[in-house]
């Protein structure tokens, strides 16, 4: 009995133990305390956007702290770990020069996230592309316009983005009407249609009709307002517009357009 206890409270057996014990417990530790603090007080919104970091933070604390156990129970077995971890150093500089460009997209990923440049659905503007954001990783983002396009960039690239989706968006239209038209006629009908248009989803109560704009060469020029969620201003401008078609039809108010007379050659 006392040949068989001192075999399994050697050191080589217990102390292997009681280190796996001791990494497996400290990693549930630390994963808690990660998954507290970066959900506390957060909404299920933000918790989309903080659960890359979550996982990739819970990953890299696993790693270091399995490379140091393995070290410590190789140390146990009269392994020099001393050349390990030297050639553990020589080999992170090596990899961190060959996978700079990674490095920085990985941190420029946790800084997007954290400091919520923009998140998935946005409509941002990056180097002159518009459209709306498809996925956000650590490593790259994707947008796609409205005409289709997909612009993948690398997230180190990310110095400058205007993110059209964290504020509203005043949408101003240009209505033209005929000179024979009276004027408060056509802002009867556009006051309406900016009325009816504050019923939308999305639109601000202030939305308004601005007045004459412009008297142009065959119209002249009314103008409104639609203030609105950023996101949402293409659709609702082109809802607006139809809501001006239909209103001007109803009342009979001409919109101008070019015509060209043809006289095939006979005196006027």
């Amino acid at each position: 009995m006392d040949i068989i206890l001192s075999v399994i409270f050697h050191k080589k057996i217990i102390a292997p133990i009681l280190i796996i014990i001791t990494t497996w417990a400290l990693i549930k530790l630390l994963s808690s305390i990660i998954n507290r603090l970066f959900t506390k007080d957060k909404s299920s919104f933000e918790m989309k956007k903080r659960t890359t970091i979550i996982e990739l933070a819970t990953k890299v604390i696993k790693f270091f702290l399995y490379c140091i156990a393995i070290l410590m129970i190789l140390n146990i077995y009269g392994i020099d770990t001393q050349g390990i971890i030297a050639s553990l150093g020589i080999a992170s500089v090596i990899l961190g020069l060959a996978l700079q460009d990674t490095v920085q997209d990985l941190m420029s990923g946790i800084s997007i996230i954290i400091d919520n440049y923009y998140a998935i659905g946005d409509l941002i503007t990056i180097n002159g592309f518009t459209g709306e954001v498809l996925d956000v990783t650590l490593k790259s983002t994707k947008v796609k316009s409205y005409s289709g396009e997909v612009y993948i960039f690398a997230n180190r690239n990310v110095d400058a983005v205007i993110n059209l989706s964290q504020s509203r968006a005043g949408v101003k239209i240009v209505v033209p009407s005929a000179y024979e038209e009276k004027i408060s006629k056509v802002e009867t009908a556009l006051k309406d249609v900016v009325e009816s248009a504050k019923k939308l989803e999305y639109v601000d109560a202030d939305s308004t009709y601005m007045g004459i704009d412009k008297l142009d060469e065959n119209s002249v020029n009314h103008a409104i307002i639609i203030y609105c969620k950023s996101s949402e201003q293409w659709a609702i401008k082109r809802t607006v517009l139809g809501m001006i078609k239909e209103k001007f039809d109803a009342e009979n108010i001409k919109i101008p357009y070019q015509q060209i007379e043809v006289h095939n050659g006979k005196k006027i």
